[in-house]
């Protein structure tokens, strides 16, 4: 296996593990709805999925650990889809804010911060604005 062999395989898997993060937050609630299910689909055929794939992801009953992506950009995005799925049935059930808070402690936000990206993160995703957006709004919040 050639360098690039390992890079593509090693972003692949760290894909697949964003995209079981994904998988628990829709099962948080203990179902499963169409609109859950759509994003799914569509987020993992953004992270190079395909529908076999995340089928069989889909039914995985394990847990993974998570690894937390490096950039911040990296760790906003995927905290960014985990609000998408935690709206996608218009509900906010304090399981999934629990959930979405743990995975923003695992990404290494302080408790200050993390209350200022929760906010953020879900009013944004509630009203439908761009994560590009929602990020700059939140650097620019860390920045003051």
């Amino acid at each position: 296996m050639n360098f690039s062999d390992f890079i593509t395989n090693h972003g692949k898997r760290v894909k697949k593990e964003a995209f079981i993060h994904l998988v628990q937050v829709s099962k948080t609630d203990g179902q499963m709805n169409n609109e859950e299910l759509e994003l799914l689909h569509k987020e993992g055929k953004k992270f190079g999925l395909t529908d076999p794939e995340i089928d069989k992801l889909l039914h995985s009953e394990k847990n993974h650990s998570y690894h937390p992506p490096y950039s911040l950009d990296e760790k906003f995005e995927h905290l960014y889809n985990i609000a998408e799925m935690i709206l996608a049935d218009n509900v906010v059930k304090e399981s999934e804010k629990k959930m979405i808070k743990r995975f923003a402690i695992e990404a290494g936000f302080s408790d200050k911060t993390i209350e200022i990206l929760l906010d953020l993160l879900l009013e944004g995703v509630r009203k439908g604005e761009d994560e590009e957006i929602l990020l700059h709004q939140f650097k620019k919040k860390l920045h003051g």
